[in-house]
This record gives C-alpha cells, sequence and structure tokens, in this order.
C-alpha cells in the first residue's frame, strides 16, 4: 500500500458528518504520525505523507466532494504510476452497522457515489477499508442520513471503529490483509 484515499465532503459544513467518515480515518492517522495536510491544488486535494513502520505512505482527502472522488484519486495515481493494488479507499458505509469496520479486497461500487466515480479510472481491484455508518429506517432518507451528523453515542461507536482500523495498520502496510481481516473482522456484536 503507498496511498490511502480517505473519502469525504470538504468545508465546515461537512466536517462532522457521516459521509467523511474516510476523512476522520486519514485524519486519524496523521495525528497519530504528527502530519498536517496541506492543500494540493494539482490534484484538488490536502495531502500528507506519513512514514509507517519504514513505508512511505501518501494520505490524500479529495476536496472535490464525494460524488466527484475520481477527479483527484485518478489523476494522483496515474501522475505517481500508482496501480489499484497500491491503494486503499476509506469510506463511509451504509451497509455495515454503526462502528463496524470491514476490509474489502476488490469489487464494485455498491452503489456508493465516491467509489462510483473511481472505478471506470482506477478500476475495482484496490483494498476498500468500509467504515459502517449503519442505514436510516427509510430508504428515501440515504441522503440526509449520510449528509447528516451522528448522535454521540454514535460518535462513540465511529471513535471506537477508526481505533480498530488504525489497529490494524501494521498488518494492511505491511499488505498482511488476512491478518488485518481476522483482527478487525473479529467482532462479536457483528
Amino acid at each position: 500500500m503507498k496511498v490511502i484515499f480517505g473519502l469525504g465532503n470538504p468545508g465546515s459544513k461537512y466536517e462532522a458528518t457521516r459521509h467523511n467518515a474516510g476523512f476522520w480515518f486519514v485524519d486519524a492517522l496523521a495525528k497519530q504520525h504528527g502530519v498536517s495536510f496541506k492543500a494540493e491544488k494539482k490534484f484538488k486535494a490536502e495531502i500528507a505523507t506519513i512514514n509507517h513502520n519504514g513505508h512511505k505512505i501518501w494520505l490524500v482527502k479529495p476536496q472535490t466532494f464525494m460524488n466527484c472522488s475520481g477527479q483527484t484519486v485518478v489523476p494522483f495515481c496515474h501522475f505517481y504510476r500508482l496501480e489499484a493494488k497500491d491503494v486503499l479507499v476509506a469510506y463511509d458505509e451504509l451497509d455495515l452497522p454503526v462502528g463496524v469496520g470491514r476490509i474489502k479486497l476488490t469489487g464494485g461500487h455498491g452503489g456508493h457515489n465516491g467509489l462510483r466515480d473511481i472505478i471506470p479510472g482506477l478500476g475495482k481491484d484496490f483494498v476498500r477499508l468500509r467504515i459502517g455508518i449503519g442505514r436510516p429506517l427509510s430508504k428515501g432518507d440515504v441522503t440526509p442520513w449520510v449528509l447528516g451528523k451522528p448522535s454521540p453515542d454514535d460518535s462513540i461507536s465511529l471513535d471506537r471503529c477508526i481505533d480498530d482500523c488504525l489497529a490494524v495498520m501494521d498488518q494492511m502496510v505491511a499488505g498482511e490483509w488476512q491478518k488485518a481481516m481476522n483482527q478487525l473482522h473479529t467482532d462479536p456484536m457483528v
């Protein structure tokens, strides 16, 4: 893994919304490593670089809004000659309960518009870090749900999920995906 794209929506209006779970993950990684993000207009992104156990990893937050994430991801990967196998994309996942983190090694977009915009230019064989935000009770309430703020209890669950994801970074960086999944996916509540 050479780059982690954390998906979300830019601006203070969206900062605390569920759709920014990918931003929260890369923000936590940057904080853990004591680095700050810097705007990079060329890629329409905020970028930081960490050294995790001797591995240089870019942390990238597209500033294009979720539905246009490919406008950052694809040019960044092409510029640095990165293949899909070098990429991890962290994002909010409606199909997982709140606070459940899961790794998925490949696949389609599953209805997620950020992934839908990335796949045509990058392909589908990149690793996903799915951060569960749960689903609203009514199907028609999806947009207000993802653009809404989690309850205090859900915020605690999401913070714990981010911590659980950070706890498997050594395995993810080393490409030990099965070990990372075994640890992250072991959850008696799911």
